[in-house]
């Protein structure tokens, strides 16, 4: 099932939500974070995002800003919803948060075996820029994590 992001309702997380991220989380990776995990991260002052829809959640993004640079610290689409529109509406909604908040580039890291990810971010402008080998510990063993940055301001030449 997919979701037209039209008609997307994002909340801001809080620390109300750290059961909830916990949960959406350990559905789509290997390693689960745990809700005192989410709870950490929510707690520091340069750490939000949004949490999609209220009754019943379908994904989130956090994201951290300081020093004049953002970054994606984790996106999650519940596997029903995914292919409709949620995760680049959150990170779309993420980039324009950063550039109001002054950040001049933006970073994330993903999975070099997870093509939508990449294909979706190389939809959004960002460009690969480094690579951790074997940071992803997965069960058929670790998989590289593909470093990648948008710019969110004009290079200064």
């Amino acid at each position: 099932m997919t979701t037209p992001s039209t008609e997307l309702e994002l909340v801001p997380v809080g620390l109300s939500h750290a059961e909830v991220l916990a949960a959406l989380y350990s559905e789509s990776f290997e390693t689960p974070w745990s809700a005192q995990a989410f709870s950490d991260l929510l707690s520091q002052r340069t750490v939000g995002g949004w949490i999609v829809g209220r009754s019943e959640p379908t994904g989130f993004i956090l994201i951290q800003t300081s020093g004049g640079e953002s970054e994606i610290l984790t996106l999650v689409v519940a596997q029903p919803h995914r292919r409709g529109g949620i995760a680049r509406h959150l990170v779309t909604q993420a980039i324009a948060k950063a550039k109001a908040d002054g950040a001049l580039a933006f970073h994330l890291e993903v999975a070099e075996d997870n093509a939508a990810a990449i294909a979706l971010y190389e939809g959004l402008e960002f460009a690969p820029t480094g690579r951790r080998p074997g940071y992803y510990a997965k069960t058929e063993g670790a998989v590289d994590a593909i470093l990648m940055t948008k710019p969110l301001a004009p290079a200064i030449t």
